[in-house]
């Protein structure tokens, strides 16, 4: 009985080792989605491109939250994408064991593609409001 018992969970683990089709096919959905808001977010909210500190100083609110929100979203593109790249290869082979590097990955590019949506929403509200403030 303890023997089947046995078997039992190591066949479960074994099921739990092997990479999965649909977290490989939503996560490179993922990527895909979160690189075509950025150029969206990019291309609508145009170009805020500040020169120097002096200049960034002397912009409107607007302005600076908009340049502000551009870097966040920059950088939540590259980490964002960089964490779902790593899960995609880490859930493509099967794994002998359970280390820091194959775990959560694909979550937490999941969860920064959200973030990246908020940021990217606000740099495009901001960027709107700025360009209003010029006319």
């Amino acid at each position: 009985m303890l023997q089947q018992g046995f078997s039992a969970s190591k066949q479960k683990l074994h099921k739990t080792r092997d990479p999965s089709h649909d977290a490989f096919k939503l996560a490179l959905g993922a990527a895909a989605l979160l690189t075509l808001a950025h150029v969206l977010a990019n291309l609508l909210g145009g170009c805020m491109c500040v020169c120097s500190q002096e200049e960034f100083q002397r912009a409107s609110p607007n302005r600076q939250l908009s340049v502000a929100c551009l870097i966040f979203t920059w950088i939540i593109l590259a980490v964002g994408l960089s964490t779902l790249v790593i899960g995609i290869l880490s859930n493509n082979k099967s794994r002998a064991s359970y280390g820091f590097t194959h775990h959560h990955f694909l979550s937490i590019g999941g969860i920064l593609c959200f973030v990246h949506g908020l940021f990217s929403v606000a740099y495009y509200v901001s960027a709107i409001a700025a360009t209003d403030e010029k006319k």
